[in-house]
């Protein structure tokens, strides 16, 4: 059954790779233009529902037959102000402690500051949001956390896809890394070869801890506020690798259906880019100090998630529900005072490179780095 949910997911981003590059798209945007104001399809928010429901499905029957041992408890809810959503956790699992795969179909008449410090020109606009987001916690400290979220924003004339994944190790595996980077890669460069090389520096740039000087792990591809005016990065730091990469790249251009096709591609990318990390780790024995470790590292996630988290903070100025919201948070975690790894040792080289911004994809000297470590394959 997993074999074949993985090949369906293969074959269909190829198939989207195959439509983008069969032709032009009605409504193809000019590089550089100012096409804020160009239209969304009529039937933009049901295929945008559709697409982010479908990833829901897909993803939690790829990882029910994962675990083997749990399920994912469904319960809908409604919200007051407009919409509503399906939240699904797993729990006790045999290879996940705790995960959520949530699905949510908001809409209001308020915009939350958070995103009107973004796109002041939505101010007074009736707003749709839309997003499927999951956060999967191992139970094996071998076996990394993972989150994804893919979501489509319309506010009158105004409208943006946004989305990523990334993968945080608890212990350090290069050929995890690899493989996680490659399937992505794969995924953008199936739309257009441009998006890579600035989503994943991006990456880098939003999940990082400034308090802790420190990545939350190895990293993704993360975007946001894409639309046809073309620009890639839209993010805080124009000066950083990420803003540079997308200065050096320059407007592009992209419609509704190329950032409908790269949300596509990019959300059913997940089971190719997780599932052979788990099946190849999953059995690997380990003990207290491991387990403690974990639960020590677990703590920066929960630092992150409360402190900077945007999804976090947009669901929660909008009235969200709570328990969905937080969902992302483990269930066990630990924090410790001053605590500093053993010089030479794996938790060390955690800590030291693989919460570090890294070319995963090309650098040959991580191979050397890690390699002494049992930390390459």
């Amino acid at each position: 059954m997993l074999k074949g949910l993985l090949s369906r997911a293969k074959t269909k981003v190829r198939g989207l790779a195959g439509g983008i590059a069969s032709g032009s798209v009605p409504g193809d945007a000019t590089p550089g233009a100012d096409l804020a104001l160009e239209r969304p399809p009529a039937d933009s928010r049901a295929r945008a529902k559709a697409l982010l429901m479908g990833l829901q499905d897909s993803i939690c029957a790829g990882l029910e037959a994962l675990d083997g041992g749990a399920s994912f408890a469904e319960e809908s809810w409604i919200r007051p102000e407009g919409g509503g959503g399906r939240s699904r956790v797993m729990t006790g699992g045999r290879v996940f402690e705790q995960g959520g795969v949530n699905f949510s179909e908001v809409e209001g008449d308020q915009l939350p500051p958070s995103i009107l410090s973004q796109r002041p020109e939505a101010k007074g606009q009736r707003w749709f949001a839309t997003g499927t987001s999951m956060v999967l916690h191992p139970r094996s400290p071998y076996i990394p956390t993972i989150h994804l979220n893919y979501r489509y924003f319309e506010a009158g004339p105004v409208w943006w896809f946004g989305g990523g994944a990334d993968l945080t190790p608890y212990y350090p595996f290069l050929e995890d890394a690899k493989h996680f980077h490659q399937t992505l890669k794969n995924a953008c460069d199936s739309v257009n070869p441009a998006y890579y090389p600035v989503f994943k520096p991006w990456c880098d740039e939003y999940f990082f801890l400034k308090h802790r000087q420190e990545t939350r792990g190895v990293g993704g591809i993360f975007y946001d506020y894409q639309d046809p005016r073309g620009l890639l990065y839209k993010g805080q730091d124009p000066e950083g690798l990420a803003g540079a990469a997308g200065a050096a790249q320059g407007p592009i251009g992209q419609n509704w259906e190329q950032l409908f096709a790269l949300a596509s591609a990019c959300g059913n990318a997940f089971l190719p880019s997780y599932v052979p990390i788990v099946e190849k780790r999953q059995n690997l024995p380990y003990g207290e100090r491991e387990r403690q470790f974990q639960l020590y590292r677990r703590g920066r996630y929960v630092e992150f998630n409360l402190v900077f988290d945007r999804g976090t903070i947009f669901g929660l100025q909008t009235n969200g529900r709570t328990e969905s919201i937080l969902m992302s948070l483990p269930p066990l975690v630990r924090w410790e005072y001053g605590y500093q790894p053993v010089e030479g040792s794996r938790e060390a080289l955690l800590t030291d490179l693989f919460t570090r911004p890294q070319n995963w994809l090309v650098d040959p000297a991580l191979t050397a780095r890690c390699q002494p470590h049992q930390a390459v394959d």
